[in-house]
């Protein structure tokens, strides 16, 4: 297995998206974007999904890559930032009407920290918005990212008042020394506290967000955060690798080289961690996440429903998912969507009542193809093909895989084995057309392993 690490150990999409966004090279107007919405709800039963990203944290945890304000000022960002937030709500409710008649099935808040808003903040804003939608009564589903130091019992209790029954508590690593390094203290307790009054106010599933290969971290610590882990019982577990991206993230290079574990240790403490979760009864699902065998991320991939987006795994499938605030990124059958990445901009443009387009991308008929493709691969771990000349194609992109045991062909179906599973960013790559008729020259894509 360390050779084949070694061998196979180098930057891969993680395939959220297809085509992904370093590739997107065919952007909608704003009028091309609401009107690939209103033509994706031309069905009057057509569902869909809501994403709403709330970029601020109190302090950075370096590891991190995702789009965010640093700040303590509440006063000066909290109530502006809803103003926009709504503001840009009220232009999409112009643009595409079905928006208000549609059944809602999904809500995700996402950040940052989402309980960076007060409570009172955070209710303005979703009823502003689930006040004036039809929420799918029978099948509904909100979600939130929470921190446990900025997370209350208040902000729980009016979650639950406007449906949410999921909850995703960051935690990365139960180890002190760890969270010093990374800059993200977050004793057990607060965890446990946090995690104890959700289930009691009635939230149904609690996942942990977990990444190995962080700077300090070792099989002591791994042992560690996986004895705790497995103390609280979380529903669905997202172990994902640290996603070295200093060219994006300049926080990164804090890390001294002498901090992180090596390869082949780094891949040790997934495997070890992997070990223990299947060992507790956890299944695994798609790439890096597991859950309990009750949860619905199971039913799903077991029904073949399981499906990926830009938030990852979900058994929640909708074909328009919406995404409001600064960065956020949307999606319709046939077009991509992102918000303005700089906060300045996007409030402009939100109090200028306008959609806040930054760029996206209009799908081909062959990007719909492969995006087929890519996605049954990351939920079912297998695709057929009904074109022969693709087929031959990936066969011969993928002879050394072949060899080495990790995917094999059954006919025209292409079936990663067990072992291959652990490559499977890199068994996609073969499929990625764009990649392959345009390799980056410069670094994009983390590591795959």
């Amino acid at each position: 297995m360390a050779d084949l690490f070694d061998k196979y150990d180098k930057p891969a999409p993680r395939y959220t998206s297809y085509p992904t966004v370093p590739y997107w090279d065919n952007a909608p107007t704003t009028p091309e974007w609401t009107d690939s919405l209103n033509r994706a709800f031309e069905d009057p039963k057509s569902p869909w999904s809501l994403y709403v990203h709330i970029p601020f944290c109190e302090s950075l945890c370096s590891y991190c890559a995702c789009n965010t304000t640093i700040t303590r000022k509440h006063d000066r960002y909290e109530t502006p930032y809803v103003d926009c937030v709504l503001s840009e709500w009220e232009s999409y409710k112009k643009a595409v009407p079905a928006l208000v008649s549609r059944p809602l099935k999904n809500i995700h808040l996402g950040g940052g920290t989402p309980t960076f808003l007060t409570p009172d903040n955070l209710g303005r804003m979703l009823n502003g918005i689930l006040s004036t939608v039809q929420i799918d009564k029978d099948d509904f589903e909100g979600s939130i990212e929470v921190h446990p130091n900025y997370t209350t019992e208040a902000h729980l209790k009016l979650l639950r008042e406007f449906g949410f029954n999921r909850i995703s508590i960051g935690v990365q690593d139960f180890n002190l020394k760890v969270q010093k390094l990374v800059n993200r203290i977050q004793p057990f307790d607060t965890t446990r506290t946090t995690l104890q009054t959700a289930r009691d106010l009635g939230f149904v599933s609690a996942n942990f967000d977990l990444i190995y290969g962080l700077p300090g971290q070792g099989q002591a610590e791994m042992t560690h955060t996986m004895d705790k882990t497995l103390e609280l019982w979380p529903d669905r577990i997202a172990l994902y690798s640290l996603a070295i991206v200093p060219w994006i993230k300049p926080a990164q290079r804090h890390f001294k080289d002498e901090d992180l574990p090596e390869a082949k240790e780094k891949r040790a403490l997934y495997d070890y961690a992997k070990t223990r979760l299947l060992d507790a009864g956890y299944v695994e699902i798609g790439m890096d996440h597991f859950a309990l065998p009750k949860d619905d991320l199971l039913r799903a991939m077991n029904e073949t429903r399981l499906h990926r987006n830009f938030m990852g795994y979900t058994d929640q499938k909708t074909d328009v998912l919406l995404g409001l605030g600064v960065s956020s990124i949307s999606a319709s059958p046939d077009c991509f969507h992102q918000n303005q990445k700089i906060l300045t901009l996007y409030e402009t443009q939100a109090q200028e009542g306008k959609i806040p387009t930054m760029r996206g991308h209009k799908l081909s008929e062959q990007d719909i193809i492969v995006q087929g493709q890519i996605l049954e691969l990351m939920t079912r771990f297998k695709i057929t093909f009904s074109d022969k000349k693709k087929e031959k194609t990936v066969r011969e992109r993928l002879k050394p895989m072949i060899e080495d045991g990790l995917v094999y062909f059954e006919e025209d179906t292409l079936k990663i084995t067990e072992t291959g599973k652990s490559f499977l960013r890199v068994v996609c790559t073969a499929l990625d057309e764009r990649l392959i008729s345009a390799k980056p020259q410069s670094l994009t894509f983390s590591k795959a392993i």
